[in-house]
């Protein structure tokens, strides 16, 4: 049977018909549907881990157990897994463990625009990319059994357009393979120096073998057309080269790591110019110039965002890009009409402070009208960025800034900066921002929710004890909505000499979906003042001829804005 699913969807469905018997995975676009979609398997256990680094070592025991194990992340997920991961080339495998890696070219949702195939060189492992739905359910499997064969970890690489674009899949019965004989092996599983020693010497000729092997994989496919233009690519790219240039001879990897020399050579012999077009870095390019052989990249390329038909179609044959209709409105991303964190951010920059922020939803306050963000530069970093603020500059200087992070994040890489700013005698502000999810990937559940990935009760942390654990003494915990107990408590807190935490709780209105009676204005109270605006709520209207209106079909009845209004001219009923 044949179902149309969305690439991620495809990665599930593999690892189901591949027997998995483990999926862990920290949810970040463009992965998270993988994970998700694993769960609605009730053969597979399934978990959101509170980071990739767990994530990945939870993995690596069920493959040491003998259970096929598949863990799943965006690229920036790899950099917190990178520690076992390096190490897990050097042990190998016992039950098949295959890494999942959505890149995200473009960062439609991404803070850098990494490229994953160097962590494939760097660890020596063998590394998949899939161009469709169908490749990826097939490649996900494939994966599995080379892991197995070779005992390594395998990566699969997805980018957000096969993440996240449909295509055929042909649908097959679950294969149960079981699980493993664990056998006590110190010299292939414990990675003391002595043992690293003789296991490095296995991962350089395991990836030897891989190299030679690649020559014969039918992933990697030639078809011959006109001999005058040959492309090599890969992943969602060779799609674009078929439909951009029909009559081009293609060399398409389905395994980007090694690469197969023999057949780009005799690929190379056989066309009269050859080009490599490949999102992003220029790996294959690099690999392929240092054998001697010419080809066309980067020079026309750009190492930088997606590629496209129109692209392609411009760079090789100078076809102009068709132009947007530049008379549409720019939308930039906006917080959401009541979310809890727009009233803590007025607060911030009303107080003209620096704010140190993280990853997540509230990561849009540097956007305008709010404009209170300072920095973001990775998960946690916020914490430890404050906590270098108030070293490099002394207590007055951290008296004016604080540090922001979410629920999530917090529980990801968070605590650890609270306990160095406590145990570094620091002075930082903390402000968590609790909406009681993973927001910005899609409401997904994490460990200060009390929930699992399948809905199911379970130990809640609680993020008040886990600061007092760390050593932090003074903690309050006021709602977000209140913005005058909000700058309340940020004033009080910065004037304490000590690290100290706010913890700023109210659900994603999405999550929740409370939606109370909306808010009008009363034109005729109204002063014009335009006060209201500055919150940034897109419920909030204003014509050219400043006439301010609320839209009722937006407003979840929040009441920040009515915070804002000294008229009275904000009031319940919703008649804009």
């Amino acid at each position: 049977m044949k179902k149309i699913l969305l690439g991620n969807e495809a990665i599930a469905r593999g690892a189901y018909e591949a027997g998995v018997k483990v999926s862990t995975a920290y949810p970040g676009t463009p992965s998270t549907e993988i994970t998700e979609a694993i769960a609605k398997y009730n053969e597979i256990y399934a978990e959101w881990s509170p980071n990739e680094k767990v994530a990945l070592e939870v993995a690596i025991g069920a493959s040491v157990a003998g259970a096929r194990s598949i863990v799943c992340m965006k690229h920036v997920g790899v950099n917190v897994a990178a520690d076992p991961l390096f190490t897990l080339a050097y042990t190998g495998v016992n039950g098949g463990l295959v890494l999942v890696v959505a890149d995200d070219p473009g960062m439609h949702s991404s803070q850098n625009e990494q490229d994953s195939r160097y962590y494939a060189i760097a660890n020596s492992i063998p590394m998949l990319e899939p161009s469709d739905s169908g490749e990826a359910k097939e490649f996900t499997k494939l994966a599995f059994e080379m892991s197995e064969k070779y005992d390594t970890p395998v990566m699969l690489r997805s980018t957000t357009r096969v993440s996240h674009s449909q295509s055929f899949v042909e649908l097959e019965e679950r294969n149960e393979v079981g699980v493993k004989p664990y056998i006590k092996d110190i010299t292939k599983y414990a990675m003391m120096p002595a043992m690293a020693v003789g296991r490095h010497k296995v991962v350089e000729e395991r990836i030897k073998k891989l190299a030679v092997d690649a020559n014969s994989m039918s992933i990697n496919k030639i078809t011959y057309k006109s001999t005058k233009i040959g492309i090599i690519c890969s992943g969602v790219v060779a799609k674009y080269a078929e439909e951009a240039l029909p009559d081009a001879s293609i060399l398409k990897f389905g395994m980007v790591n090694p690469l197969p020399m023999e057949m780009i050579k005799e690929f190379a012999g056989k066309v009269e110019k050859l080009y490599v077009i490949e999102e992003l870095e220029p790996i294959f390019e690099t690999q392929i110039k240092a054998q001697g052989i010419e080809c066309i990249g980067k020079e026309i390329f750009s190492i930088q965002g997606e590629f496209s038909v129109a692209l392609i179609k411009n760079k090789m044959l100078g076809e102009p890009i068709p132009v947007a209709d530049t008379t549409l409105p720019v939308r930039p991303p906006v917080m959401c009409p009541g979310c809890p964190h727009r009233s803590v951010f007025y607060v911030l920059k009303k107080l003209k402070l620096m704010v140190t922020a993280d990853i997540g939803c509230y990561t849009l306050g540097a956007g305008q009208p709010l404009n209170a963000v300072d920095t973001v530069v990775c998960m946690g970093a916020s914490i430890g960025m404050c906590h270098g603020v108030d070293k490099a500059l002394g207590r007055e200087q951290s008296k004016k800034t604080v540090a922001v992070i979410g629920d999530s994040t917090f529980v990801h890489s968070g605590i650890t900066g609270v306990v160095d700013a406590v145990y570094n005698q620091g002075s930082s502000t903390i402000i968590i921002l609790d909406n009681s999810t993973t927001g910005m990937t899609g409401h997904q559940p994490n460990p200060a929710t009390g929930r699992t990935i399948r809905d199911q009760v379970t130990h809640q942390l609680d993020l008040e004890k886990v600061v007092r654990a760390c050593g932090v003494n003074s903690v309050q915990t006021v709602d977000a909505y209140d913005m005058v107990a909000v700058e309340k408590a940020i004033k009080e807190e910065l004037e304490k000499d000590e690290v100290s935490v706010i913890i700023a709780r109210k659900p994603c209105v999405l999550l929740t979906k409370e939606i109370k009676t909306p808010y009008y204005i009363d034109n005729n109270k109204c002063k014009k003042c335009g006060m209201c605006m500055k919150i940034g709520c897109p419920a909030i209207m204003m014509t050219k001829d400043k006439v301010f209106s609320i839209k009722a079909d937006q407003c979840v009845g929040c009441g920040v804005c009515l915070q804002m209004c000294k008229f009275d001219a904000i009031k319940l009923g919703g008649k804009n």
